[in-house]
């Protein structure tokens, strides 16, 4: 592996004016950094129509859309080597082809992941065919979440022969939710304990209150399903801050609990506001606190380990 030197902001021991700027500790990583969590929106609206969930497009991709060659540059400038492209569902909704025509264009930097219905009776077929495509993941974006239907559940058993497929098949899958969706993911922990899950956003836990974090009780009681793994974006690097939460303590209770093995970092640009150099440096300052070891397994082991076409390019 290539070795990435990262810029990232370190905390000091001391009292520090407005004018004394923060010093640069230049962080030897010694792993090429990957993005698990990314989005891509296109610039040709006829070739690639809009459906997005729930009928409405969200806002930031009509505010800061960014397309292939535009991640692909921001990847360079923030020094990250690879992304893990997933669908805008809020966008495209369930058709992945620009997310797929990403990573035709761009397999040593891309991989993708997909966004289905579970609960259509054509679903498995449906995961079969993005993945023979070229695709490396799926995703459900359901419970908990703005955008989606609330009559609808993530754990409603027409959903189960997709379970089983991506079990069988070791295809990762990623679940968007809120703390309240968390109940029907642990359904589906048990009952398919061989899915390899990844949690996007940790599901946003209020953590305003700070450690012990104890309105994210439902999150870390999860820590028990070895199979289910965690992105840490930067919705939780900005949130861990507020209140009486701090980032360090955030971070040590997520890997306290879970292991850095089962932690990936995600941007999620542009979706977050700012640019990718921005998100990678916050990240890194919210992290300083952890082992290099740590940091390792977040930035670019984990994800690796999660989808292995990572590894071919």
């Amino acid at each position: 592996m290539s070795l990435f030197r990262i810029q990232a902001k370190s905390r000091i021991q001391g009292p520090m004016t407005a004018s004394t700027p923060s010093p640069l500790t230049s962080i030897s990583l010694g792993v090429p950094v990957v993005d698990s969590h990314s989005h891509v929106i296109a610039d040709d609206p006829v070739r690639y129509p809009l459906a997005p969930m729930g009928g409405k497009q969200s806002d930031w991709s009509k505010e800061r859309p960014v397309n292939g060659a535009g991640m692909a540059q921001a990847m360079k400038e923030a020094g990250v080597a690879k992304s893990i492209l997933v669908q805008a569902s809020t966008c495209y909704g369930h058709d992945n082809s620009y997310t797929l025509d990403c990573v035709k264009a761009n397999r040593s930097q891309f991989v993708g992941v997909y966004s289905v219905d579970t609960l259509q009776a054509d679903a498995v077929a449906q995961v079969k065919r993005w993945k023979d495509e070229g695709l490396s993941g799926t995703r459900v974006f359901i419970a908990g979440h703005t955008a989606a239907d609330h009559s609808v559940r993530l754990d409603d058993p027409r959903s189960f022969p997709v379970w089983e497929y991506i079990s069988e098949h070791k295809i990762p899958m990623c679940v968007q939710l809120r703390a309240d969706g968390l109940p029907q993911l642990e359904t589906l922990l048990k009952q398919f304990p061989k899915a390899i899950v990844l949690l996007d956003h940790f599901a946003r836990p209020v953590l305003e209150e700070g450690a012990p974090y104890a309105h994210a009780a439902s999150l870390f009681a999860l820590a028990k399903y070895e199979n289910l793994n965690f992105k840490f974006t930067t919705h939780n690097v900005r949130e861990s801050k507020e209140g009486k939460s701090t980032q360090a303590e955030f971070c040590k209770a997520v890997v306290s609990a879970f292991g850095a093995k089962r932690i990936a970092w995600g941007s999620n640009f542009p979706a977050s506001a700012g640019g990718l150099t921005k998100h990678l440096q916050e990240a890194l300052e919210a992290t300083a606190s952890l082992t290099l070891e740590d940091q390792r397994w977040i930035y670019s082991g984990t994800a690796h380990a999660l989808y292995p076409d990572l590894n071919k390019a």
